[in-house]
């Protein structure tokens, strides 16, 4: 215990959890199970997300709507640019500012297709577009993303932070990265926004692994690197659930260690609607319910 005693005895970061609008009864009942449980947590607010294309948009509303009025949670609603046109993301926008909902979390978005991707016709473009729109309804507290790994679709790092300066320019207050597994690109990437003179949050996002083929899935489609030594550990544990998940803790307890040394305070965590692996992590930071 000793590590652990000299990096998490000082006040412990502040967190916050995404999740994903349930498609069944039965995921809608494990949803609010993984928000009753973390919620004791404090969390600086909860995301609720999109799917692909913009698929779940109906029920991250009546997600973002029961949080509001069920818990005493902040929640911030997902927006992108995908299918549809501007007036249809401002009336959303105007019903959640109505509604008590101070933050978004404004994305571009990816083709509903999976192919490249096309502005959707009279809708905004980008997400640096979608802020400044965003900023035209209300005084939203905004986060937009950034990618430690670079976005897929980008031609360079340097074009990444051209991307992330104009949302910024825009009216965005923080940034959350993509998820990663190697701390080193989380501290390149910060190197690199503060060299060009960026000063917002840039918050890390942390995937605790609860199935490494689900992961390396995600990770082919949003460009992020899954090392080899994060398979070794998990292979072999396909049927080892129990096991997988003590490991699962392990891997993120220790990055996350390493960004509070690094100097961060806020973690953004990837919940997958579970709260095991993130409660447990929480628990290890020294947060306490």
């Amino acid at each position: 215990m000793t590590v652990l005693s000299q990096h998490f005895t000082s006040p412990p970061p502040a967190v916050s959890f995404e999740f994903f609008p349930p498609k069944t009864p039965e995921m809608e009942q494990k949803l609010w199970q993984s928000i009753t449980q973390l919620a004791p947590l404090n969390p600086s607010f909860v995301s609720v997300t999109y799917g692909a294309g913009g698929s779940t948009r109906e029920r991250t509303h009546y997600t973002v709507g029961r949080i509001i009025g069920e818990t005493k949670l902040k929640p911030a609603a997902h927006l992108t640019c995908v299918d549809a046109s501007r007036a249809e993301v401002d009336e959303v926008a105007r019903a959640y500012w109505d509604a008590g909902v101070r933050h978004i979390v404004a994305l571009r978005g990816d083709s509903p297709t999976g192919g490249a991707y096309v502005p959707y016709p009279e809708g905004y473009r980008y997400s640096s577009e979608l802020v400044a729109g965003l900023k035209k309804i209300g005084d939203f507290d905004i986060s937009v993303a950034a990618f430690p790994e670079k976005h897929p679709e980008s031609p360079s790092f340097d074009a990444d932070i051209e991307y992330l300066k104009q949302k910024i320019d825009s009216g965005a207050t923080r940034a959350i990265t993509q998820y990663f597994f190697d701390v080193e690109h989380y501290f390149r990437l910060v190197e690199r926004v503060r060299a060009a003179g960026i000063t917002i949050p840039i918050v890390p996002g942390i995937l605790p692994v609860g199935n490494v083929a689900q992961v390396k899935k995600f990770s082919a489609m949003c460009g992020a690197s899954v090392p080899a030594w994060l398979e070794t550990l998990f292979d072999g544990l396909d049927a080892d659930p129990a096991t997988r998940n003590l490991v699962a803790v392990t891997v993120a307890a220790e990055q996350c260690r390493r960004l509070v040394e690094f100097g961060c305070d806020h973690l953004h965590f990837y919940t997958l609607n579970r709260a095991d692996l993130s409660a447990a992590i929480c628990r290890i930071l020294g947060l306490r319910s």
